[in-house]
């Protein structure tokens, strides 16, 4: 058992150092990544894809990846806001790697990109654990998921810089309990912002690019209390100028330690979407 648990060390320890590279490698180019976890189904490629045409509207350089374990469909739909999007299939594994994340950028990511937002596998437990150095973490959950959502996934709401609410236009609908559900994220994460949106009737759209452009531009950010369990990465800020115009209030978050679960093992293959650039996973060594 214990040389189970050294392994599954090692493994997260060499992710955490190639994390924090790539995170360096980015912020001398300028370029921030925003990792977006969710369970599947929880509407947040439809509100990535609202926040990918706000961003090209306000002149924000953006670019989306976007992870499954079978099929392009994501990538296709994300494609259509204009923005460059990489399809990654996974091929059975349940979570991006920062060693995978790093390879797929390699001679596709635009050189002027501000903000990466890298849409991971659907699946609150294994991403959760591994950092891809990104600067904002933000996990979401639809009103259909429970209010008792961050309570049965603690690491994954433990550890997220921002929390947001999707599909709040059918909220009243299926009686979704707001005031329960912020009670169980303070209970995993004191202090940290969550916000409702709605990709359907536009509520809360641009507050996800806000908080990210805060967090890229330096603006302070929540650090959660499970991070501080771990050595914070060294950071970088930088300020950029872009021409854009928003109407948001800027959020706080912050880039920190993660927690150590299992370990898996997967291959990838190589998807092509129209629109759209595809790459598959790297293989573990």
């Amino acid at each position: 058992m214990c040389r189970v648990v050294d392994l599954q060390q090692a493994v997260l320890a060499k992710n955490d150092t190639t994390a924090q590279h790539l995170r360096t490698e980015l912020a001398r180019r300028g370029t921030a990544v925003v990792n977006l976890l969710s369970s599947p189904g929880s509407g947040k490629t439809a509100l990535l894809e609202r926040e990918l045409v706000l961003a090209r509207e306000t002149g924000v350089p953006v670019a989306a990846l976007t992870a499954d374990l079978a099929t392009e469909n994501d990538a296709t739909r994300l494609a259509r806001s204009g923005a460059p999007v990489k399809q990654v299939l996974t091929d059975g594994l349940c979570h991006l790697e920062a060693h995978m994340l790093s390879g797929h950028l390699d001679g596709w990511l635009p050189e002027d990109t501000r903000l990466l937002f890298v849409e991971n596998v659907g699946n609150l437990v294994c991403p959760a654990s591994y950092d891809l150095g990104e600067t904002l973490r933000v996990v979401l959950a639809s009103v259909t998921e429970g209010e008792d959502k961050p309570l049965k996934y603690p690491t994954a709401f433990g550890l997220a810089h921002l929390v947001l609410v999707t599909k709040s236009d059918i909220a009243e609908a299926v009686g979704f309990d707001e005031d329960a559900f912020r009670a169980h994220v303070e209970q995993v994460n004191p202090g940290v912002q969550v916000l409702l949106t709605s990709a359907r009737s536009g509520d809360g759209v641009g507050a996800l690019l806000d908080g990210a452009l805060g967090a890229a531009n330096g603006a302070p950010v929540h650090r959660p209390v499970m991070a501080r369990q771990h050595p914070a990465p060294h950071t970088h800020t930088h300020t950029h100028a872009h021409t854009h115009t928003h109407t948001h209030a800027h959020t706080e978050h912050d880039a920190d330690g993660r927690d150590r679960p299992r370990t898996h093992a997967g291959r990838g293959e190589q998807a092509a979407v129209p629109g759209a650039s595809g790459a598959a996973a790297q293989p573990r060594a």
